[in-house]
């Protein structure tokens, strides 16, 4: 559907991250799922954008079933909370540095409290919570300036598709450090809403499971977005 979804997994993706931390600063990952890929199908700018980072990876697990299916039999889904708490793990030992850009003031105090708890040591080296309109250009050098100044190596962005995939891309080569979108993952981490079970995660069940705790917001979300990944991934091939 246009969109170069990375053929990877999430032991390899670790290793490349460590192996390569310092060359991948200043810019981005883009965490994919169906509903990204139906928008970067049905909108070329931002498919430029999932396509122009270091790599676009299989968050959704429709994603990697299409991939094995396709050939790429070691493809496996790689979330975004997954990836995020596999990297805050090993982040004491390696000494990683994190910023969390995106959600509210109220997401982000517990988010900081719970990595505290559940990952002493973390250098957690600085939060933002952008105002629900666009910054202006004072407000976005103070915020570059303000995030180099206190040197991550991960910035990670919780804005959500397919604001947080076009802030990455708007502030590649600016931002010193690997900006990585995980949308939901900031809530996940802060305790606001519950990861599903893992025989549903392990089953491509995952957004039945947020759909029930959000039915009033992801029913026409997902009706349509799966709809469209269906006919067009799975049934033409594209």
């Amino acid at each position: 559907m246009g969109v170069d979804i990375a053929a990877i997994n999430m032991e390899w993706l670790i290793d490349f991250t460590i192996k390569n931390i310092k060359d991948l600063s200043g810019d981005y990952i883009c965490v994919s799922n169906v509903h990204t890929t139906v928008m970067a199908h049905e909108n070329e700018e931002y498919c430029s954008i999932q396509n122009g980072g270091i790599m676009a990876v299989p968050d959704g697990g429709p994603l990697s079933s299409v991939g094995r299916k396709r050939g790429y039999v070691n493809m496996s889904r790689t979330t975004g909370p997954d990836y995020l708490s596999k990297i805050l793990s090993i982040s004491k030992d390696k000494g990683y540095r994190h910023y969390f850009f995106g959600s509210s003031e109220d997401t982000l105090n517990k988010l900081c409290d719970n990595v505290k708890q559940n990952y002493p040591g973390v250098i957690v080296a600085g939060v933002y919570s952008p105002p629900f309109r666009p910054l202006t250009k004072e407000e976005n050098i103070k915020i570059i300036e303000e995030i180099n100044n206190v040197k991550p190596d991960f910035i990670w962005v919780g804005l959500g598709a397919p604001k947080q995939e076009m802030w990455m891309a708007e502030h590649q080569g600016q931002i010193h450090g690997l900006m990585v979108g995980v949308g939901a993952a900031f809530d996940y981490v802060a305790g606001n809403i519950k990861r599903a079970p893992n025989w549903m995660q392990e089953h491509n069940l995952e957004w039945a499971y947020r759909l029930l705790q959000d039915p009033r917001r992801l029913f026409m979300r997902y009706f349509v977005t799966n709809t469209k990944f269906i006919i067009n991934a799975i049934l033409f091939g594209r």
